[in-house]
């Protein structure tokens, strides 16, 4: 199927990176938000980001940030999507939050539309079960900075079709991304091992073992990681990382996905990483 449409749902971190990359890649972009602060908000970062990244990589066509927002509506109504061929959802990481849009979006897109969610922890199969188009629905986990990673993980559902499979790798690859099929499971497989590693990270920071500072610098000068996983728990943002673990534990019921009590002190204390300013780092133009 020919993608030219897409509907992004979710104006936050990985929703406004998803929109970028796809409108610099010649889509047509369909930016839905319940909120117009955050879709104002996303307008600006894209439009920097866009800016910078064309500072960057001088090598490549560059548009202006202008040109790319063209092909970006902005918008909390749900009904424009009634034009998308595929729409990537990116609601926070919580079934119930999820659970709602599904049944909506389900009324009001054509038959032939592919819908994938950007999660990290959430079955692919039971978001499935709450639409009439089972066979249609798979998952996308994009990585952040969404428009830098050249990889995304992309989860079959039950029920999901071979050809629904084809159309995202597909469209992955018209965005420059490769997509790797992985089966449906919690956590799928990034996220069922990072997620354990940075709530063992967050333990040895509790139990005075090491600094959050000690801790990534042995993970980048030992094993040579870009950044280390507490800084990943930043990047991501601690309230994601709580939430993906919980989905975890209510789901292995295995007390080795028990969350780490700092990181729920944390998270309770507004402590959300690099997107609001705070986290085990202190990053610039905090709202805190």
């Amino acid at each position: 199927m020919d993608v030219r449409t897409v509907g992004v749902i979710g104006a936050g971190v990985m929703g406004r990176g998803v929109a970028q990359n796809l409108a610099q890649t010649q889509h047509q972009v369909i930016l839905v938000d319940v909120n117009d602060a955050t879709l104002e908000s996303a307008r600006e970062e894209i439009y920097q980001s866009v800016r910078f990244h064309g500072l960057f990589k001088k090598t490549e066509q560059r548009e202006t940030p202008d040109a790319v927002l063209q092909r970006i509506t902005f918008t909390t109504n749900y009904e424009l999507l009634q034009d998308a061929d595929f729409v990537i959802e990116n609601a926070t990481e919580k079934w119930d939050i999820k659970r709602e849009i599904y049944p909506k979006i389900d009324a009001i897109c054509p038959e032939h539309c592919v819908f994938a969610a950007n999660t990290s922890a959430i079955s692919i199969t039971r978001i499935g079960s709450v639409t009439k188009r089972a066979p249609q629905i798979l998952g996308m986990h994009f990585m952040n900075p969404v428009p830098m990673k050249p990889v995304v993980e992309v989860i079959r559902g039950y029920h999901t079709s071979e050809a629904t499979i084809a159309t995202a790798k597909s469209l992955l690859a018209n965005m420059g991304k490769e997509g790797i099929v992985v089966n449906d499971a919690p956590g799928f497989v990034s996220n069922r091992v990072l997620m354990l590693t940075i709530n063992e990270a967050i333990f040895l920071v509790q139990d005075q073992v090491a600094s959050a500072e000690e801790v990534d610098r042995i993970f980048k000068t030992c094993f040579g990681h870009k950044m280390g996983p507490l800084e990943t728990a930043d990047l991501i943002g601690l309230d994601t990382i709580l939430y993906s673990i919980d989905v975890l534990y209510e789901s292995f019921n295995d007390s080795k996905y028990r969350p780490c009590p700092l990181l729920k002190k944390m998270v309770d204390a507004g402590l959300h990483g690099k997107k609001n300013g705070q986290g085990f780092y202190t990053y610039r133009s905090t709202t805190l």
